[in-house]
């Protein structure tokens, strides 16, 4: 198949839905599809454009395979709502003089959207219209519904406006996916058939991102001691995420000279939660950069405790992709989610986890002094045993690409 993917996150971003894209197009390229993407350069979580690609402007790359056009757009230093929509609209005002005349040369039998941006899909579809190509829209985050339930939007005729963009594009895919079942409930909402309903969990590479001992951690390279105890939370440090409540829990065990914080990653909200910690004069709370690809499994294997966060409004609008690294390291997650959520009932009903009443510093600490106390091994056991079973890179890609050639007819070529 030609498979042409339009995502404004993409490789070499280490976090988030770039590094899924990213795997996904590297995988059907190395299945001998054509492969191009449409994107942005690297600028997230740390929401600044890496420092390889900060001198250039459109540039065309061939990773994996994959034909990369790399579009410039405005990225802004502190995140808000009309920064964002600004720095998502710049994309597409990228994407126009320079790659859309030159896509419209070339046909692909089918057009992967990935939201957010939701509106990118509208380049998607017009593309998808005059080449006649299938569209699919894959919707990692609910984004209209989040920015209304965060607040993040707040004018009704903006907000209608958008949700009726949103109809209008998922009405006119061949296929609307997402990843996880409380996601897929909410788009049937949105009037879309379940026959057009694809499910594209996120996944994992389980041969690479396994199991690892304290020993084969980052504890060394870090200066903890071995048989100490390490609170992780790693990931984007963002708004929808409530992290506030971690500062609030490491007071709490400031008399426990074993017990170790640790924030791992980037994101909007990072430069206030660190100046939250020096004002708090935390001695065993520290703050690390994301960490590369290949040092995963040591990250991970260096918590006895992950904490998977997440405020009320953003339930089952979003599905913490941490979560597939966490479950294939055997990791043990403290998780914060509401009743009737996905996330909810993945963690309870194969026991993955314990679960907490999201923001609340309270349910966190009592959370923690739970997990601290108990033998841990039998959730460390599960999570792995569900990260083979369901989450597995092989398995959820092959099924993603028998969905494209049904989708496309080429069913009976492959």
């Amino acid at each position: 198949m030609r498979i042409l993917i339009f995502g404004i996150n993409y490789t070499p971003e280490l976090t988030g839905i770039g590094k899924y894209t990213g795997e996904m197009a590297n995988w059907l390229a190395s299945r001998g599809h054509e492969v191009a993407a449409v994107t942005a350069k690297p600028y997230y979580p740390e929401w600044e454009v890496h420092s390889a690609y900060q001198k250039t402007g459109w540039l065309t790359e061939h990773i994996n395979g994959v034909t990369v056009y790399r579009v410039p757009l405005y990225v802004p230093k502190d995140v808000t709502s009309k920064k964002r929509i600004l720095h998502e609209f710049s994309f597409l005002g990228g994407v126009l003089p320079k790659w859309f005349g030159l896509l419209l040369k070339k046909r692909f039998d089918v057009v992967i959207h990935v939201s957010p941006p939701f509106h990118l899909g509208l380049f998607a579809l017009l593309y998808a219209k005059l080449k006649g190509a299938k569209l699919i829209t894959h919707i990692q985050d609910l984004q209209v519904d989040a920015a209304k339930e965060l607040q993040m939007i707040n004018n009704k005729r903006l907000l209608d406006g958008l949700f009726k963009a949103e109809k209008y594009l998922l009405n006119r895919s061949a296929a609307v996916s997402s990843i996880s079942l409380g996601m897929k409930k909410k788009i049937m909402d949105k009037g879309v058939p379940e026959a057009k309903y694809i499910m594209f969990p996120n996944w994992v590479d389980e041969d690479i991102i396994k199991p690892l001992t304290k020993e084969q951690s980052l504890r060394r390279e870090w200066g903890i001691p071995i048989l100490d105890k390490v609170v992780l939370y790693s990931g984007n440090l963002g708004e929808k995420q409530g992290l506030e409540i971690i500062i609030d829990a490491a007071k709490q065990f400031h008399d426990r000279p074993d017990v170790h914080f640790i924030i791992c990653g980037s994101g909007g909200s990072r430069d206030r939660l660190k100046a939250m910690a020096q004002q708090t004069g935390l001695s065993r709370l520290s703050f690390h950069p994301l960490q590369p690809y290949e040092k995963m499994s040591a990250l991970l294997a260096t918590a006895d405790i992950h904490l998977v966060l997440q405020k009320k409004s953003a339930s089952d609008l979003v599905m913490p992709s941490k979560l597939t690294g966490i479950f294939a390291s055997g990791g043990f997650s403290l998780v914060s989610a509401l009743p009737g959520t996905s996330l909810y009932e993945i963690v309870d009903n194969y026991r993955l986890g314990v679960l907490i009443e999201p923001e609340s510093s309270e349910a966190l600490i009592s959370g923690l002094q739970q997990a601290l106390t108990t033998d841990l091994t039998s959730y460390r056991k599960r999570a792995r045993q569900y990260a083979e079973q369901f989450l597995s890179k092989e398995q959820v890609l092959h099924d993603f690409e028998r969905n494209l050639t049904k989708i496309t007819g080429h069913e009976k070529q492959t």
